[in-house]
């Protein structure tokens, strides 16, 4: 009623096309919802995307993901709550894409949670090494000799040298052209993270040689790594930006004994 009363009385104020153009817009909005709201009963959903949401999976026994999670990629476990897999990322906005020749849609999430996920396991490490380890030594006519010794990696931002940081940058930017190569020269047989170390047919100093089957589990256990990677950062992030120091810093206390567990009954109250 309430609805169509406002209808009613838009129609004396607004032209006919400006009215036709709100509808579609509020089409659209209701459509986009449709897409993520799940059916009130069986055991799979169908959508406005043509995608169906199967209950129950490895990750969410008591919820759904679309069944464009098919199991094919390694470390899959039905996880998409959102419905980000029914999305074409691949093209989406991307100077790379090539129809016909590219990766698919859930092969190109999986190259961008590899990327992140590398670049979290480093960060991570970042994190906790100088504290156990140390820093690097500094020297008078670079930087100065505390000029690596800020624990707290936020901190550390502003007493490295200038040219440390382009070093970074110049390496990640190496890394990065090595990956848009190999996606543009492989196409749709791309190998989703390679950047040419340790993949076969790249480079491989070690001479490592995997079965198929023992492959597939080295990526099972990277990508697990790097989806812990990925939270644990996001952690240790916020605890450094709001404590202002090092993580190493903060757990070392809980390590180390009270004073009074040196005395003779301390396990007793204090006072008795």
């Amino acid at each position: 009623m309430i609805l169509s009363h406002s209808e009613s009385s838009l129609s004396l104020n607004i032209s006919p096309i400006s009215t036709m153009m709100k509808i579609a817009a509020l089409s659209l909005l209701a459509g986009s919802a449709a897409a993520f709201a799940p059916a009130q009963t069986g055991s799979k959903v169908a959508t406005a995307l043509n995608v169906e949401f199967l209950e129950g999976t490895k990750a969410l026994p008591f919820g759904s993901s679309p069944d464009t999670l098919d199991g094919s990629l390694v470390g899959d476990v039905g996880f998409d709550p959102i419905g980000f897999s029914t999305t074409p990322f691949a093209q989406f906005n991307n100077p790379l894409y090539v129809e016909g020749n590219f990766m698919s849609d859930l092969e190109w999430l999986r190259e961008a949670e590899l990327t992140h996920g590398r670049i979290a396991q480093l960060a991570v490490v970042g994190f906790i090494w100088p504290g156990l380890f140390g820093t690097f030594p500094g020297s008078d006519e670079f930087g100065g000799v505390d000029a690596y010794s800020e624990l707290n990696p936020f901190k550390a931002l502003t007493t490295v040298p200038e040219s440390a940081i382009y070093q970074i940058v110049a390496g990640m930017a190496w890394f990065e052209y090595q990956r848009v190569i190999r996606i543009r020269e492989q196409g749709a047989n791309r190998v989703s993270g390679d950047i040419g170390i340790g993949y076969p047919g790249g480079w491989n100093p070690l001479n490592i040689n995997y079965t198929a089957e023992e492959y597939a589990d080295k990526q099972l256990q990277e990508i697990k790594h790097c989806r812990l990677a990925m939270i644990g950062v996001f952690g240790l992030i916020c605890q450094a930006a709001n404590s202002g120091t090092d993580v190493i810093s903060q757990l070392a206390p809980a390590f180390a004994a009270p004073e009074y567990a040196a005395k003779a009954g301390y396990f007793l109250p204090q006072g008795i």
